[in-house]
C-alpha cells in the first residue's frame, strides 16, 4: 500500500512539473516554426516600412506591424501574406479572433 501511494505521489509531482513548463513556454510567447531561436533583434521599423508599403491604411498597418514586431522579433517577408513564416506574428489575435498582424 505504501509503495502504491509512493508512486501515485510521485506521479502526480511529474505531472505538476510538465504542466509548469509548459505554461512557462505559453506565457513567455510563442515557439518559432523552426526552432530556432533568434538572438538578433531585428529592425522593426524598416521591416514594417517594406511589409506595409502596398497597404491602402499604411500607418494602421505600420502601428500593428510594429507592435507584432516588437513582441515576436519577427517580420514575414513581402508585402502581404507568408505568415507562416513567422509563427508568433501568425498566431496573435485581436479580442475579437482576428489576426493582429498585417
Amino acid at each position: 500500500m505504501a509503495i502504491s501511494k509512493a508512486v501515485i505521489v510521485s506521479l502526480l509531482v511529474s505531472l505538476l512539473l510538465l504542466q509548469l513548463v509548459e505554461s512557462e513556454e505559453t506565457v513567455n510567447g510563442y515557439k518559432p516554426l523552426n526552432s530556432t531561436p533568434t538572438l538578433v533583434k531585428i529592425d522593426c521599423k524598416s521591416a514594417c516600412t517594406v511589409r506595409c508599403s502596398k497597404a491602402s491604411r499604411t500607418k494602421i498597418c505600420l502601428r500593428a506591424c510594429g507592435t507584432c514586431c516588437a513582441r515576436c522579433n519577427c517580420v514575414p517577408p513581402g508585402t502581404s501574406g507568408n505568415q507562416k513564416d513567422c509563427a508568433c506574428y501568425y498566431y496573435m489575435t485581436t479580442h475579437g479572433g482576428r489576426r493582429k498582424c498585417p
